[in-house]
């Protein structure tokens, strides 16, 4: 790979119809300065590590510079945001580059805080260093747990700040990847259009790029509902909260996108909210499986017309969405009965996980320090306000543990020890805005191995005390 083509772009999605994107280039900034590189995502995606690294590469990241055969773009889409319907949304500060193959797909990477777009509605189209930061050590973080996510390629300083909540911020680009930015509201888009032909044009480039295996708009609807079922249980089974679930941060890959005001839970509690502009918990903890339901149903109204005969296609369409439910709740039980040491959970399994959660809620326990617990053999009740609630739960536990092989194994495999808690990212970001970049370096290095015993970094298993608590997260940009 030679200099004067450091990154191998294609541009698949630049090459729809013009309707589906505005051409859009970063808008350059004063002093590009180095955050972060990601070296093992680089070389995946075949990229020198050390060429973003180089003064090229950090203008690259910044958005001073276009690598050869990248075609910036801002996309098009709509959305539900909190239930409400806006017909016309896009990317307001992000643009995508183009695309990178791989022998595991194509990759999208994208500047995030590149300045205004045709989409930004007033606004600067610029980040602050918080919301770059907490996106990439949380959407890492959640990489490292095992779940299907957005990735951070690296991120950069502007030299710039940007006015937020009245105050002079320090400004960040972030690079992100993606196996596709194409979500349920890109498809709302053209479907409130009556644009039959561009939604047929949509489907065929999600086969084509992320579902090689489907024929038709409904095998994409099937395949759709069942990555979401994976993801949400996959969520929940960590105490992830994302925070604003609207249908234009629905992702049609099955990955996390947009990391906003999203948290994992310290305290555990099904009505948990963290987002401060979730005043109503919409999109609470608990919540969670139901709006996902929702914002499929949204995705299916926009594919019917894709579905021969409407009566037919309705009835079609009802049938994959009524899916969601069994497929989540499978792997929910899969998930949260490998948490308490069963390999493979069973109906009748089911009180034994919920009278444990309803124990966490009604005793404020940890949610991770408590499977925590139960991993490392020690006593759960512990984690709890009030250690009796466990009593008789440990002993129907104890005897259903008998029955398994290795529950220890299973328990360790399935139970992180570190998380991205919130008072750590919050710290990571205030010494960044000044500077300090150490906090987030030594965080990221801490939950790179959530699973794997750690003694150098036992502090970040450690829940915050209640004057460090973070109880409010922020959209911010």
């Amino acid at each position: 790979m030679t200099a004067s083509h450091p990154i191998p772009f294609t541009n698949s999605y630049a090459n729809l119809p013009e309707r589906f994107f505005a051409p859009q280039a970063p808008t350059p900034v004063s002093a590009p300065a180095l955050i972060a590189v990601n070296d093992a995502l680089a070389r995946q995606l075949g990229i020198a590590p050390d060429f973003l690294r180089s003064p090229e590469g950090v203008a690259m990241l910044a958005g001073n510079h276009l690598p050869e055969g990248a075609q910036p773009i801002a996309q098009a889409y709509a959305g539900h945001q909190f239930g409400g319907w806006v017909p016309q949304l896009g990317d307001g500060r992000a643009v995508l580059l183009g695309e990178v193959t791989t022998p595991q797909g194509s990759y999208d990477i994208q500047l995030k805080g590149a300045g205004p777009t045709p989409f930004s509605r007033r606004g600067d189209g610029r980040a602050w260093v918080g919301p770059v930061l907490r996106e990439y050590v949380v959407s890492e973080a959640m990489a490292a747990l095992g779940l299907p996510t957005t990735r951070a390629l690296g991120a950069a300083f502007t030299g710039d700040t940007v006015l937020r909540d009245m105050k002079r911020r320090r400004g960040a680009v972030l690079a992100r990847v993606a196996r596709s930015h194409v979500r349920v509201g890109t498809f709302q888009y053209f479907a409130a259009r009556g644009d039959v032909e561009a939604l047929q044009i949509l489907t065929d480039h999600v086969i084509a790029k992320l579902y090689p295996d489907c024929q038709n708009a409904l095998d994409l609807l099937q395949a759709v509902v069942a990555a979401q079922a994976r993801l949400i249980a996959g969520w929940m089974s960590l105490g992830f909260i994302h925070g604003v679930m609207n249908t234009d941060n629905m992702a049609v890959s099955g990955e996390t996108i947009d990391y906003g005001p999203c948290a994992f839970s310290d305290i555990y509690h099904p009505e948990m909210v963290f987002s401060s502009i979730d005043q109503y918990g919409r999109y609470a903890y608990g919540a969670q499986p139901q709006v996902a339901l929702w914002n499929l149903a949204q995705f299916a109204t926009c594919l019917v017309p894709l579905m021969g005969p409407q009566e037919a296609a309705v009835e079609q369409a009802t049938a994959a969405i009524n899916t969601f439910t069994p497929l989540y709740q499978a792997e929910w039980l899969g998930r949260f009965g490998r948490k308490i040491g069963i390999a493979e959970a069973q109906p009748e399994d089911l009180p034994l996980i919920q009278d444990f959660l309803t124990a966490l809620a009604q005793g404020q326990g940890d949610f991770t320090r408590s499977f925590t617990a139960l991993r490392r053999g020690e006593d759960a009740a512990q984690e709890l306000s009030d250690p009796a609630l466990l009593e008789t739960w440990t002993s129907r536990w104890q005897t259903r543990l008998a029955q398994e092989a290795d529950p220890q194994g299973v328990m360790a495999a399935a139970n992180p020890l570190r998380i991205p808690r919130n008072h750590r990212v919050e710290a990571a970001i205030m010494a960044a805005e000044d500077g300090d970049l150490t906090p987030f370096e030594t965080l990221m290095k801490a939950l790179a191995q959530p699973y794997g015993e750690a003694p150098e970094f036992a502090a970040f298993e450690a829940a915050p005390a209640l004057s460090e608590r973070v109880i409010r997260t922020f959209c911010g940009t």
